[in-house]
């Protein structure tokens, strides 16, 4: 392989090791990230954990979780199974967490327990880039996403497709039981073994048939008419495709560095019932950073000779 550009061995050993510092540049963003993680007061905002427990084992700090959520946030890494991985063999995670790896239970329950901290922290990511002046004065953008649940279709439920379904079932025992009705009129052997087997699916349907019943039970009760087994919050929407089951997550971005100003996930389906909710919390968290950006300019100009 003559006159190509060669790597190294893999097994050379070198006098000087290389330090992990060498390989995350001076403008790499997780440098900003360590930076604004560690300057928070994380019990003041909230988080849990914050005083270690005298006994058993060692847990991890707070901000060390906290970094690898935002890092998954930055890098559109939302499964706790893929940040994990990204701890063991990601660079830039490994600088961020000092090599510590946790497990995707420890990140997923993390992120379970501490949504309202979570939050905190992204009101005082907002007031710090009022600090820096990287909001426009006026003008921010509002739109929703959908975003899919866990809860497949086929375990979510409205009136009308629990109706569709029900009456699917009902074809398909009627449609068996005129097989049965043909299977008796053929040789005594052979008919045996069809109704046996008839017989087996016409029980299954029944059982789910009366597992749809309970279902339509449940149903009547919720104010929208609408339920989904596997994650209940979500709910049904339309989309460009087919529809998903999810949440639409409605977010005001600044206009003038694209930044999130506020931000709600929700599970009603409409953009437009969300519009005067989202225009009042971007204005008020907007008028808040502003007062607090205010008073912390007012306090520096005050401590200066």
């Amino acid at each position: 392989m003559k006159r190509f550009i060669k790597g190294e061995c893999r097994t050379q050993t070198t006098l000087l090791p290389e330090s992990i510092d060498d390989f995350i540049s001076d403008t790499n963003p997780v440098r900003i990230v360590d930076v604004f993680v560690d300057e928070l007061e994380l019990a003041k905002l909230g988080f849990d954990g914050m005083e270690p427990a005298t006994t058993g084992r060692p847990a991890y700090h707070p901000a060390i979780l906290l970094k690898i959520y935002i890092y998954g946030y930055l890098n559109r890494i939302q499964s706790s199974r893929r940040l994990e991985k990204e701890a063991q063999r990601n660079v830039e995670l490994m600088w961020l967490t000092e090599r510590l790896t946790p497990d995707f239970k420890t990140i997923a329950r993390f992120r379970k327990d501490n949504g309202k901290a979570i939050r905190s922290v992204c009101r005082q990511f907002v007031v710090l880039c009022q600090k820096l002046g990287l909001f426009a004065e006026s003008l921010v953008a509002i739109d929703g996403s959908k975003f899919k649940a866990v809860n497949n279709r086929d375990r979510n439920f409205t009136s009308a497709k629990l109706q569709r379904r029900m009456e699917e079932i009902e074809s398909s025992i009627n449609r068996y039981l005129t097989a049965l009705d043909t299977a008796d009129r053929q040789e005594p052997a052979v008919a045996k073994a069809k109704s046996e087997r008839l017989q087996d699916k016409i029980a299954t349907l029944k059982e789910q048939m009366k597992a749809l019943k309970e279902i339509e039970v449940q149903l009547n009760k919720t104010p929208d008419k609408q339920i989904s087994l596997t994650d209940p919050d979500a709910r049904s929407m339309k989309t460009r495709g087919l529809g998903i089951v999810g949440y639409n997550v409605q977010t005001a971005v600044d206009t003038k560095h694209h930044l999130i100003v506020a931000h709600e996930v929700t599970n009603k389906g409409s953009d437009r019932d969300q519009l005067s909710s989202m225009a009042k919390q971007a204005r008020y968290r907007r008028s808040i950073s502003y007062c607090r950006s205010r008073l912390f300019q007012e306090r520096r100009n005050s401590r200066l000779p």
